[in-house]
C-alpha cells in the first residue's frame, strides 16, 4: 500500500518532457527541428541546456534568418515561455541583444544561478593553447566553466546582473510547476554528443580533448533545466545528411579534402554560426552509422530527425511529402531507420521552418 501511495502523490509532474539533442559534433540543424516542433506541438516551454555561447543556431522564419546563441531555437512559438537552465553559461551582452532581436521580453526567463560569462573569461579563453590547440571558439564559455568548476571566488551570476534582474527566475520550479498542470515543456541541446566531455574512440583515436566542456546529452540537458529524467516523453536525436564538423580533432567519415572543394563548390559549404569558421564535410561511412547508432542509444533515443537532405540529394528542395522525396533520399532515410533501429519521424528539405517531411 504504501509503495502504491509514494507511486502515485498528488500534483506530481506527469510526462510531458520532450528533449532534442544532436547526435554528432553539432551543426546537425537542431534549431531548425526545435523551431519546427514548438510551434506544431503547441509547447507551452522550452528551456535550453549546454553549455553556453560557443553554440550557436540558425532559423529562418518568416523570410528572416536568425543566428543565436543564447535564446532557445523556440523562440518562434509566441505562446511559449523560454527558459534558460542553470546549467548554461550565460553572456549578458549577448543574451540582451537577442532578447530584443526576437522580441521576447515579456515571455523569456534566465536562471539565477547561471553563471555569468565576463569579458576576463573571453580574454583568457583566446590565448594560442586554447585556440589552436583545443580549437575553442574564444567565446569565453570553456574558462567560465572552468572556474565554476574549480569554485572560483570571482564567478558571478545572472541574479548580480542589474540588466537581468527583470529576466532572472528560478527555472527548474517553472517548469515543474507547468508540468504539474500538465503543460508540455520542449527542452534543447546545444552542440552534439560526440563533443561530449567525457569523449569517444574512434578509428582515427580519441576525441578528447578536442571536446567541449560539459557532456552533451540528453541526461545533462535535463540536469541544465533542472528537471528529472522520469518526466521525458521522446528524446529527438538530429542527424544531418551531410556530416560536418567546426574546428580541429577527429571526425569519421570526412572526405577527401577535394571532394569538400567539390561541394563547396556547388554550394553545399558550411560555415559555423559562432565562429563563422568553414565547416569539414563527411558522408556516412560503416563507422558513421556505428557512432550514430551509440549516440542514439546512450541519449536514449525514441526518434530520429534528419536535416539537409536536400544538400545531399537534389530533387528534394522544400518537399513536405515523404512520397514526394526522390528514391534515393528515401533509400538514405530507410538504411538509416534499420541501422539504428529508431524511425526517422523528420526530415528537413530546406533552410525555411516549415520545410519539413513530418512522419509522426
Amino acid at each position: 500500500m504504501a509503495g502504491n501511495i509514494i507511486g502515485n502523490k498528488m500534483g506530481q509532474p506527469q510526462k510531458t518532457v520532450d528533449v532534442v539533442v544532436g547526435g554528432w559534433f553539432g551543426d546537425e540543424g537542431k534549431g531548425k527541428i526545435i523551431s519546427y516542433v514548438v510551434i506544431i506541438d503547441s509547447y507551452e516551454n522550452a528551456g535550453k541546456g549546454g553549455v553556453g555561447t560557443n553554440a550557436g543556431h540558425t532559423v529562418c522564419i518568416g523570410g528572416r534568418k536568425y543566428q543565436l546563441s543564447m535564446v532557445p531555437s523556440a523562440f518562434t512559438n509566441p505562446n511559449t515561455k523560454l527558459y534558460i537552465g542553470r546549467g548554461v553559461l550565460v553572456d549578458p551582452k549577448i543574451l540582451l541583444k537577442e532578447i530584443e532581436l526576437c522580441e521576447i521580453g515579456g515571455r523569456f526567463y534566465v536562471d539565477r544561478l547561471c553563471p555569468i560569462i565576463d569579458q576576463e573569461h573571453i580574454d583568457r579563453d583566446r590565448t594560442n593553447y586554447n585556440k589552436s590547440k583545443l580549437g575553442t571558439t574564444g567565446t569565453g564559455s570553456g574558462i567560465a566553466q572552468q572556474d565554476r568548476v574549480t569554485r572560483s571566488d570571482k564567478l558571478r551570476f545572472a541574479k548580480d546582473v542589474p540588466e537581468l534582474s527583470k529576466y532572472v527566475a528560478d527555472v527548474s520550479s517553472c517548469l515543474i510547476d507547468g508540468m504539474s498542470r500538465g503543460e508540455k515543456v520542449l527542452v534543447e541541446m546545444t552542440q552534439g554528443a560526440m563533443l561530449s566531455l567525457f569523449g569517444f574512440e574512434t578509428s582515427q583515436g580519441l576525441t578528447y580533448p578536442q571536446v567541449t566542456t560539459k557532456d552533451t546529452t540528453a541526461g545533462s540537458a535535463c540536469a541544465d533545466v533542472g528537471i528529472g529524467p522520469t518526466h521525458v516523453k521522446d528524446v529527438i536525436v538530429v542527424y544531418k545528411a551531410l556530416p560536418s564538423r567546426v574546428g580541429t580533432g577527429v571526425f569519421p567519415g570526412e572526405l577527401p579534402e577535394e571532394s569538400q572543394q567539390k561541394l563547396r563548390a556547388e554550394g553545399k559549404g558550411e560555415y559555423g554560426t559562432v565562429t563563422g569558421r568553414m565547416r569539414r564535410l563527411g558522408e556516412w561511412t560503416p563507422e558513421v552509422f556505428r557512432l550514430a547508432k551509440k549516440t542514439a542509444d546512450m541519449n536514449g533515443a525514441t526518434q530520429i530527425a534528419v536535416t539537409k537532405i536536400d544538400m545531399v540529394y537534389d530533387g528534394n528542395k522544400g518537399e513536405r511529402d515523404y512520397r514526394g522525396l526522390t528514391g534515393d533520399a528515401r533509400s538514405f532515410i530507410e538504411k538509416l531507420e534499420n541501422e539504428l533501429d529508431l524511425p526517422v519521424t523528420l526530415i528537413g528539405t530546406g533552410e525555411d521552418v516549415f520545410d519539413i517531411v513530418d512522419r509522426r
